[in-house]
């Protein structure tokens, strides 16, 4: 089968209306929430609401991982799906209803964080949508389709703030995403094919041994230790770039806007070769270009210096859809959903003590805070290479 052949075996009924309610879902979303802590700040909150909103956006990525994974194993993706999104509108609805700030902090709980709490359904749904050997590119198909509202939503939020202010630019913003919403739950509902539902045993919501095989215990020991690598530098490399470097604001962006476009170029192509062979190499592919960031930006002079380090950034997406597609091949049959929610329920808790000690390493020296990260992507990365297994050979225990 050719690549195009394989790309078109993936787009059935499910798999496009999966991606026009992520385009939408994540346009409107995009649109909105970017701009949250300006209209907060236009309301009257302070920049500790401010703060307390961002800790929240990222507690909530996750804890709603487990409880997205559980509904759609026990409801099925679809409906799961439908209640996500109805969940989402109703914290759109306060927020255009009652434009107090205290308001927008409670519907903000409602939405901002529908990417984590539909991202184990919506795996579940790829892994039973289309063929096994074919897993990784429908998961990079998802991973590239949900860049085009994160391109597109801010320009359009900013124009509309822009047109009209900042309140009334930001409230049109959060009415456009509630009308998206609507239409992707249009599309979710009439379009996506229902689960095939099948007789499995009960199995107790924290059964972690049941959902957790030897080797998707490995690939999640290793992924905690490169996600280190990623988030203690996390919150600083645009402080290191535009403050210790001399990079202007813009040139960053531009640093970013070539992040993006590397990602983008390399996830069909292997996605296609990771179904066709073994995907443990694209994944010790992708956890070395965790790695490698941040000792190559530590060590980076000017502009064209940092245009490597951020490819590399870029680059990181290398395995990234592959290593999803991996959860998902060694996750139990009957609990692909839970599963891959308790692995990102487990794996963002332990993570972001990472976040706390950033702050504490960087204040030590930058060096510190580089060199820390890079450690610990290199721990991971001789973990998964010695212990990481693809399922090929061995059956899920």
């Amino acid at each position: 089968m050719s690549g195009k052949e394989r790309i078109r075996a993936v787009f059935n009924k499910s798999m496009v209306s999966m991606i026009v309610m992520v385009v939408l879902i994540g346009l409107g979303e995009k649109m909105a929430e970017r701009f949250l802590p300006i209209y907060l700040l236009s309301l009257g909150g302070s920049i500790y609401a401010v703060g307390s909103l961002n800790a929240l956006d990222n507690l909530l990525s996750a804890l709603y991982s487990f409880p997205g994974g559980y509904l759609s194993d026990r409801l099925g993706y679809k409906k799961a799906l439908i209640v996500f999104n109805i969940i989402s509108l109703l914290g759109y609805a306060i927020v255009i209803l009652i434009p107090t700030w205290q308001a927008v902090f409670i519907g903000s709980i409602l939405f901002i964080s529908w990417t984590a709490i539909s991202l184990p359904a919506i795996m579940s749904m790829v892994s039973k949508a289309i063929s096994k050997d074919q897993r990784a590119m429908g998961v990079s198909i998802h991973s590239l389709v949900r860049r085009i509202p994160m391109a597109l939503g801010p320009v359009l939020g900013g124009l509309l703030i822009y047109m009209f202010g900042e309140q009334v630019g930001i409230r049109a913003a959060f009415i456009t995403a509630f009308a998206l919403g609507i239409a992707a739950l249009f599309f979710v509902y009439f379009y996506m094919e229902e689960e095939k539902k099948e007789e499995c045993k009960p199995i107790s919501a924290f059964n972690f041994k049941y959902y957790f095989s030897p080797s998707l215990r490995n690939l999640l020991a290793s992924d905690i230790l490169i996600r280190f690598a990623e988030q203690i530098p996390y919150a600083f490399v645009v402080i290191w770039v535009v403050k210790y470097n001399g990079i202007t604001p813009w040139q960053f962006g531009i640093l970013t806007a070539i992040e993006m476009i590397t990602a983008l170029l390399i996830y069909i192509p292997v996605a296609y070769f990771a179904d066709k062979y073994t995907k443990k190499p694209f994944v010790l592919a992708t956890f070395g270009f965790f790695t490698l960031f941040p000792l190559v930006i530590f060590y980076s002079k000017g502009f064209w210096g940092f245009v490597l380090a951020f490819i590399i950034r870029g680059l990181k997406e290398f395995g990234e859809p592959t290593r999803k597609s991996l959860i998902m091949d060694l996750a139990p049959e009957d609990a692909k959903a839970r599963t891959f929610g308790t692995y990102y329920l487990v794996r963002d808790i332990v993570v972001s003590a990472a976040a706390f000690s950033s702050a504490y390493l960087w204040d030590i020296s930058p060096q510190v805070n580089f060199m820390t990260a890079f450690g610990f992507g290199l721990a991971g990365m001789i973990l998964f290479a010695i212990f990481g297994k693809d399922l090929k050979g061995s059956q899920h225990k």
